[in-house]
């Protein structure tokens, strides 16, 4: 959903800078396509350091975009992470907007 006030004006004026930064427009792209994901598999995918991942998932968890849960795997640890239905909605009105700033969502 584009926001109102930004259609005629500058679109990417209402851009959502949670998502946006790089880092978690990665992690976000990488959750929206799955329903659940283990930590290693998000490290491996976007290529990110295991103290990044943590502090943008810690970001991304504040604004309730991802759930976190913490537990084992037999005896090894395993964090599975997925996004929230806000997540996915925000998810959704980025790329909407993305796609207007670019001329492709009309």
């Amino acid at each position: 959903m584009i926001v109102p006030s930004t259609v005629g004006t500058d679109p990417l004026s209402g851009i959502d800078q949670v998502i946006h930064a790089p880092a978690r427009l990665r992690i976000v792209t990488q959750l929206y396509v799955v329903e659940a994901v283990d930590a290693t598999f998000l490290v491996n995918q976007t290529g990110l350091t295991w103290g990044n991942l943590a502090t943008h998932l810690r970001k991304l968890e504040k604004h309730d975009y991802v759930t976190i849960e913490k537990g084992y795997r037999g005896r090894k640890p395993n964090t599975v992470i997925s996004l929230t239905q806000l997540g996915r909605e925000a998810f959704r009105s980025y790329r909407e907007l993305m796609q207007h700033a670019l001329g492709d969502g009309s």
